[in-house]
């Protein structure tokens, strides 16, 4: 996601996407050759972003139902989604609570016109979209409002978004302010990349990713993600590889960490 004044004045699919880089990675169709060329230059240079891929989406996929199921949640605002793919959190909530709410944050073009077109929720729940940059915190609040009530708990969901605000500082502020704007016994759900596992082949990846023109992105160390929860209740395994927060039985016994890490708080 890029910073309101850096927005280029139109579409322009000859600079990569993130969304779309995911969407290629996960088999879909979804993308330009800009995005297919820095992808493929990234799987050479690490192979293991696949595994981070779908570590990623089955954390997501628990935290969702988790929350829903045990924790009441029948609200969520995912900033920075991607583009629309089987299992998108309106399809996890509401299908263990047909009544959840749902609002999608992004400011790319093809992501929302995607999610207008193929995000269609539950007659019993709500599916909304706002066009905005992750920095646009007071008109992320103002038009979630249109859909999610703000005065019952939220769950801000923020899946691999936060590596594209390189300072630790204003990225701390940034959740900060989303957080502040939702009443307690609200949820922060994240995960995001590390160097921490297989170093190289991260630092590589975002070296080329960085040259390639999209929205510059940072891997954060597990204690850097960690900060992002400061003054929240870290509900158990705390920050963990994504792979390690509450995998199911059949998946205990082959768990292989990757340089996703997440967790998810409690607004107390």
């Amino acid at each position: 996601m890029r910073p309101p004044e850096a927005r280029p004045a139109q579409f322009d699919p000859s600079v990569p996407q993130s969304a779309r880089v995911w969407n290629y990675w996960a088999g879909g169709k979804d993308y330009y050759p800009a995005d297919k060329a820095v992808a493929d230059q990234i799987l050479e240079t690490n192979p293991h972003v696949l595994d981070i891929a779908r570590a990623a989406r089955d954390f997501l996929r628990r935290a969702i139902t988790r929350l829903v199921v045990e924790h009441g949640v029948r609200q969520f605002l995912g900033v920075g989604s991607e583009l629309p793919t089987a299992q998108d959190i309106h399809e996890i909530a509401q299908s263990a609570a047909p009544e959840s709410r749902v609002v999608y944050v992004d400011d790319d073009p093809l992501v929302l016109a995607h999610a207008r077109a193929l995000l269609v929720g539950t007659p019993e729940g709500a599916t909304g979209y706002v066009d905005a940059d992750i920095r646009e915190t007071e008109k992320i609040v103002r038009e979630a409002a249109r859909t999610l009530d703000l005065s019952r708990p939220v769950a801000l969901v923020l899946a691999g978004v936060m590596a594209h605000v390189i300072d630790d500082g204003e990225a701390r502020a940034l959740v900060g302010g989303l957080m502040k704007a939702l009443p307690p016994g609200s949820f922060l759900v994240v995960s995001d990349d590390t160097d921490v596992i297989h170093p190289e082949q991260m630092d590589g990846m975002v070296r080329l990713w960085n040259a390639s023109g999209g929205s510059p992105r940072v891997n954060r160390s597990p204690e850097r993600i960690a900060a992002f929860f400061e003054g929240l209740e870290l509900l158990e395994p705390g920050v963990v590889p994504c792979p390690r927060w509450h995998p199911e039985p059949t998946e205990v016994g082959s768990i292989n960490d990757v340089d996703e890490y997440c967790g998810v708080a409690r607004k107390p």
